[in-house]
């Protein structure tokens, strides 16, 4: 029974470890699915290299974090492991063995509804942000609220194919922002960013757009191919926005 405790306890940790981290490297400007790939990459050894590792390497808080994470996680597997193999073989009696097994689904059930838990993630949060003004330098914002991330609206990240309809076209030749939709910026690669990005910037095959809107039209957005049909739609989500704001001004 002792084990069970243990591999309860050591697993919560894991999971608790893993979500603050997460959190903390959301608040550095991450989006939370990158956030939670890197923190459990890092946790587990993984070892995944992918081009958000830069970004990771190139931020000093970023880059600690992940330094604290792989550190911890190299010793939690080890003993989640050992604490396995002693609850489920060596028991002395069935019961110890079936009352090892309560323990450890009950407590993975407590711990699963812990990571999904808004909740448990605002409190959290709240620490966090806390914790990070007061022993960091890091500008601490609510990006959600800044870029006002609700009503539908998204910030996305999207790889340019030759196919697609944005590709080899200016700025100001798509007239996004009839749409709706606003380019905050461009990562290109062997280059620079391009943060706001002007009318005259091409957007090339290769690069990574970031962009801002609603998530109907950037989904329409990203299916757009090299055709008439992408024009057609094009010219939809014009209408609905200018249709939109007609409505916000009456």
């Amino acid at each position: 029974m002792f084990a069970a405790v243990t591999l309860f306890l050591v697993v919560s940790l894991s999971a608790l470890i893993t979500k603050i981290a997460t959190i903390a490297l959301v608040h550095t400007g991450l989006s939370t699915q990158s956030a939670r790939f890197q923190a459990r990459s890092a946790y587990t050894g993984a070892g995944f290299t992918t081009a958000e590792s830069e970004k990771i390497m190139n931020h000093p808080l970023r880059r600690k974090i992940i330094y604290i994470l792989m550190l911890v996680g190299n010793a939690g597997i080890v003993t989640v492991m050992s604490s396995l193999i002693l609850t489920f073989v060596l028991p002395d009696t069935l019961a110890s063995k079936l009352y090892g097994l309560l323990i450890v689904v009950v407590g993975m059930a407590i711990v699963y509804w812990a990571i999904k838990s808004k909740w448990v993630d605002r409190g959290l949060s709240r620490i966090i942000s806390r914790m990070l003004e007061k022993y960091t330098e890091l500008n601490i914002q609510d990006f959600a609220a800044v870029l006002h991330l609700k009503d539908d609206y998204r910030v996305s990240e999207r790889k340019i194919d030759t196919g697609d309809w944005v590709s080899n076209k200016t700025l100001k030749n798509l007239d996004l922002r009839k749409e709706g939709i606003t380019v905050l910026g461009i990562d290109r690669d062997g280059e620079d960013y391009f943060g706001s990005p002007n009318g005259d910037f091409k957007i090339l095959p290769g690069d990574v757009v970031t962009i801002y809107g609603k998530a109907e039209g950037i989904k329409s957005l990203y299916g757009r191919k090299r055709d008439y049909k992408a024009e057609v739609q094009h010219q939809e989500f014009v209408d609905k926005e200018s249709e939109r704001k007609n409505q916000q001004s009456h």
